[in-house]
């Protein structure tokens, strides 16, 4: 008897997209208002809020990547030569901002520039990280079972829509963080901030709602035919009744509220990509059985995985529960 691992290491992997979008989303979005902090105390309190998280956060990143090359190798072999430039602007760019936070505090001489480049290393990762996005969506050019187009196939209106989008996305989830961790002018701030993006990002969620189809039949299809319509109306109404909690949440008092509902827009937009392109891996041309690799390599694979995977999920808990509450300038990075 066969076992289909292919689920399981759907699950796993969608976790692990998720999980780094969503935390390494809102260290990105910190990195991005950071470039707006008017002066010192107030970078520094805001660089004290990820500090002691952000490193583990980009261990999603591995797990997804290994989890895509060891389960689905000939999704691997297609999607990485056709976004090989975005991802490696992203990975220069994520190098570039572990070098500058890490200086930030030991270089006092050329601190202005290394503020500098904290904020536009956040800034470039998550522009590229949306363009591989919008790329994935639209789909890549494959004869047989190659990629087929230029390296430059990525880089489309759609794509370059969805790198600026994902910018305010990210900022929202910052705005979110910041409002959590601090206090006083800087989460008035980051209110007022989080306000604009999630404005933004509404109107991003709107045209690529309304692109995406016109773009693609299939996808069309899936959401405007009937009965579909019936069944997927869940998934915009607990949209829009987020939209609304999170609009309220940035417009009161409330501190946990406002990341909260971002986690929930995030959610939510992940689970209608995820709607639109099921079974599909290499979008169009392979489903997540055709690109998978052989149930015995499946097997092999997930004894080790179903060992690590709990792991990395306590020490994440770990790291945040330890490090809860506000931040304080007395308190911070060493």
């Amino acid at each position: 008897m066969i076992i289909d691992f292919v689920p399981l290491w759907t699950f796993i992997l969608g976790l692990a997209v998720f999980f780094y979008v969503l935390l390494d989303g809102f260290d990105l979005g910190v990195g991005i208002l950071y470039g707006f902090a008017p002066d010192r105390p107030t970078r520094n309190l805001i660089m004290n809020s990820i500090a002691p998280v952000w490193d583990g956060n980009e261990t999603w990143l591995v797990l997804g990547s290994i989890g895509l090359l060891a389960a689905f190798p000939l999704a691997f072999a297609i999607i990485i030569p056709a976004i090989y430039f975005p991802i490696l602007l992203m990975l220069l760019a994520l190098i570039f901002r572990g070098v500058a936070f890490e200086f930030h505090f030991r270089d006092a001489a050329h601190v202005t520039f290394w503020d500098r480049a904290f904020s536009i290393g956040s800034l470039v990762a998550t522009f590229a990280q949306g363009v591989v996005l919008g790329s994935f969506i639209q789909g890549f050019a494959v004869e047989g079972r190659n990629f087929v187009g230029s390296s430059f196939d990525c880089f489309t209106p759609f794509s370059l829509f969805t790198g600026f989008a994902l910018i305010f996305g990210y900022g929202l989830l910052g705005a979110g963080w910041l409002i959590l961790k601090t206090e006083g002018d800087l989460q008035i701030t980051s209110r007022r901030q989080g306000r604009w993006c999630f404005i933004a990002v509404l109107i991003a969620v709107g045209v690529v709602s309304i692109w995406t189809p016109l773009m693609d039949a299939d996808i069309a299809h899936r959401w405007l035919s009937w009965p579909n319509m019936a069944y997927l109306s869940p998934v915009p109404i607990i949209t829009l009744a987020i939209t609304w909690f999170e609009w309220r949440a940035l417009n009161n008092q409330s501190e946990v509220a406002p990341f909260i509902g971002a986690i929930g827009l995030f959610l939510m937009s992940y689970l209608g990509i995820a709607i639109s392109l099921f079974p599909m891996i290499v979008p169009h041309h392979f489903t997540l059985w055709q690109a998978a690799s052989s149930p015995d390599t499946q097997a092999f694979l997930i004894i080790g995985t179903m060992f690590l995977l709990p792991i990395i999920l306590m020490y994440t808990a770990w790291s945040y529960w330890v490090f809860r509450g506000k931040v304080r300038a007395d308190i911070g990075y060493h």
